[in-house]
């Protein structure tokens, strides 16, 4: 098939789309905006008219938009030829087109005389020449662009004029489409397209007439809506730092808050309020949490650091001349730090461990209990965890210290400061310890032990943290598997996979001597032992450690740069202690361009293939006999290994892996000679598996630190 020629593909020509609705929420938007470029770049590609396209999306408060540049008029005609029958079977003894050819042309539409011969693999047949005709732009954009609002998923959404209607994450008011300046005629969700778009809710009109992208934009900006989301941004950006220039102060940096106002508001602008002083005896957490996650107010700091009794609130307004919506900001705030102060109070008319018997009456998982019994589950595995580090400088009392934070680090969730804001959990049960006079240690261990949050946050500040932090972690992860909530897909309800790289980042940040296997298996012991009581299977133990580990390989890869094929080759190896792993590969990185390593490698790749196909396990327990040597070439292979193979263990009983893997790769020489004069697979059985015995001793001996047939590289022919 090719493309026709056609003049009318020269011109190119501009779409804009606009679905209105009612208010969508502002953490949906920045995704509904990527899976509407998405979906109208698949859908145009298959309809051929992508290339040389551009389509961009922005999303606001009231709106989807998608302004795309550079569509052909309409799709390019495109010529193929089918074939028919024979020549023999088409023609007569004289050449006359016999019925068979008559009925091809018939049913090709085409007249006899304008089919055709072409040469096949089977000899002559006829043929014919078929154009299909591009559709227009007009024609596929009818089609497509419902479909493209249609495809956008969203967490939920919702139907409005009836169960069988069409779903969306709000009601659909209006749609704008026009295509080279003109209406284009359309219906999505039973609302028909117009020109006629909407400005802001209060600032604007409620019928713009539009012709393009610009002129919808500009007219759009005087009616109080500003289409891009980046120019929304650099205004909110630019009217924070004016505000905190003029009042000599700095504001307290939180780029996810400015992306949510951003989305939040169509025209937004800056405003300053105040607050009563006498609320800073709080903590920082509990007033900037208040302010942030209720309010999506920006807190202010003075020079010195301290919260200023003032907070920067972004209004979807031009102005606020009166100060009424100031005002209006500042009683609610008053109110909620009202609140926040009087849970404050009332929680420490307690102390925070009296909290432990109401997490009777908080499930963590039907299966699994409550929170009171997965605390008792952590204490266990955080004091196992602990002893196992003696040898980092930690004692015996510092198993007492990870004992009792591990008590105490659930305790706020039966708070009423907790209750009220949830983001503050951990946070509070650390406020609180440190306000009753618990020791640093416990108090920031409590306070820390849902870190890290992801790949970017910090870890726990001390080890007892740490340790109280991997514990909860693998109780979650052990028990929720123990009890088949695995992640699937985008399901992943209890957070399992970031508790799991919460596992990694703590144990590589920190340095920390932590086998997994037996750190499961403490974690396994604890659900057995305390309620529910529940067994874990080896196979299970050995399903949890792929999971972690797989976290392990994306940080490897992802986060420090590691080759895929360097962490496959280290992971086969042997992985169970992440940091012994982690200085395997910067081994390995380092020496694997040198001018010995990377041939090696092929060999070993080609090694590991024989052993296979001749059915031959590393561990059969066969031994090298040197009587059945027939080749100088073997004698060389046996003693480099033996000689080297004692080297080896020694550089890695020390720790030194780039030493052992320099050791290794000097057996480059010896191995060419073996293959280059010995022929594995030989004839007489005994010398056959003699040589295969001598190989898989090879590779048993020197893959321990890494795996070398799993490294990248071309066989040797």
């Amino acid at each position: 098939m090719k493309p026709a020629a056609n003049s009318t593909m020269e011109r190119r020509i501009e779409l804009l789309f606009e679905i209105g609705c009612e208010e969508i929420p502002a953490g949906m938007l920045p995704k509904a905006e990527e899976d509407l470029r998405a979906n109208i770049e698949k859908l145009l590609s298959a309809e051929n008219l992508s290339e040389g396209i551009t389509v961009e999306t922005f999303g606001a408060p009231r709106r989807l938009t998608a302004w795309v540049q550079g569509l052909p008029v309409k799709q390019p005609d495109v010529q193929t030829e089918v074939t028919g029958p024979p020549k023999s079977v088409a023609y007569d003894s004289v050449g006359a087109p016999t019925r068979a050819a008559l009925s091809f042309a018939e049913k090709q539409r085409v007249h006899v005389n304008e089919l055709f011969l072409i040469q096949t693999p089977k000899g002559e047949y006829l043929a014919a020449k078929q154009t299909k005709f591009g559709r227009t732009a007009e024609q596929i954009l009818t089609t497509i662009l419902p479909r493209a609002v249609h495809d956008i998923t969203w967490p939920r959404s919702m139907t409005w004029t009836g169960l069988d209607a069409a779903r969306f994450i709000r009601p659909i008011r209006w749609i704008v489409a026009v295509l080279d300046r003109k209406p284009l005629k359309l219906s999505v969700a039973g609302i028909t397209a117009r020109n006629i778009t909407r400005g802001h809710r209060f600032l604007g009109s409620n019928a713009i007439r539009v012709s393009s992208f610009a002129d919808y934009e500009k007219k759009l900006y005087s009616n109080g809506v500003i289409i891009r989301p980046a120019r929304r941004q650099e205004k909110i950006a630019k009217e924070l730092e004016a505000h905190a220039k003029r009042g000599n102060y700095r504001i307290h940096e939180d780029a996810e808050l400015r992306k949510l106002v951003t989305y939040l508001n169509e025209y937004p602008s800056v405003i300053q309020g105040a607050f009563d002083p006498a609320f800073l005896s709080l903590p920082d957490e509990i007033l900037i949490t208040v302010m942030r996650d209720h309010q999506k107010y920006f807190a202010v700091e003075k020079k010195s650091g301290e919260l200023a009794p003032h907070f920067l609130a972004v209004i979807n307004a031009d102005k606020d001349p009166k100060g009424l919506i100031r005002a209006g900001h500042e009683r609610v705030l008053r109110a909620r730090f009202a609140d926040a102060q009087f849970f404050w109070q009332s929680d420490q008319k307690c102390r925070l461990a009296d909290y432990l018997p109401k997490l009777e009456r908080v499930t963590y998982e039907s299966r699994l209990g409550s929170y009171r019994d997965k605390v008792e589950r952590v204490r266990a595995t955080a004091c196992w965890l602990t002893e196992q580090w003696f040898n980092l400088g930690m004692a015996q009392a510092h198993v007492a210290e990870a004992d009792r934070a591990a008590e105490l680090a659930k305790c706020d969730l039966a708070t009423e400061m907790v209750r009220e804001f949830t983001e503050l959990q951990g946070i509070v049960g650390g406020l609180y310890a440190r306000a009753q006079g618990e020791p640093d240690e416990v108090a920031d261990a409590v306070y820390d032990h849902y870190r890290p949050a992801g790949l970017d946050e910090p870890i726990p500040r001390n080890l007892t943290g740490c340790a109280v932090a991997l514990a909860d972690k693998l109780d979650s992860v052990v028990g929720c598997f123990a009890v088949g909530v695995i992640p699937t897909g985008s399901s992943d309800p209890y957070a399992l996979r970031r508790a799991a790289l919460g596992i990694v980042k703590i144990i590589l940040e920190k340095k920390l001597p932590v086998s997994l296997s037996l750190a499961i298996g403490a974690a396994a012991k604890a659900l057995l032992t305390h309620k529910p009581k529940r067994g874990v299977t080896p196979d299970q133990e050995a399903q949890i450690l792929d999971f972690i580990l797989d976290r392990a390989k994306f940080v490897f890869r992802e986060r420090e740069g590691f080759g895929y094929d360097e962490v496959s080759a280290v992971f086969r190896a042997s992985v169970d202690d992440l940091v012994d792993s982690q200085k395997r590969l910067v081994a390995l990185k380092a020496i694997r361009k040198t001018k010995n390593f990377e041939p090696l490698a092929v060999s070993f790749k080609r090694i590991r293939k024989i052993l296979e196909k001749a059915n031959v396990t590393l561990g059969d327990g066969h031994h090298v006999n040197p009587e059945l040597f027939e080749h100088a070439a073997e004698r060389e292979l046996y003693s480099a290994v033996r000689a080297a193979a004692s080297k080896v263990q020694s550089q890695k009983r020390a720790g030194k892996y780039q030493e052992a893997l320099e050791v290794i790769a000097g057996l480059r020489k010896a191995v060419d000679h073996f293959f280059d004069g010995v022929m594995v697979m030989a004839d007489n059985e005994a010398v056959r598996n003699n040589r295969l015995t001598l190989l898989a001793e090879l590779l048993r001996e020197f893959t321990t630190v890494a795996d070398f047939s799993e490294l990248g590289g071309e066989e040797r022919r």
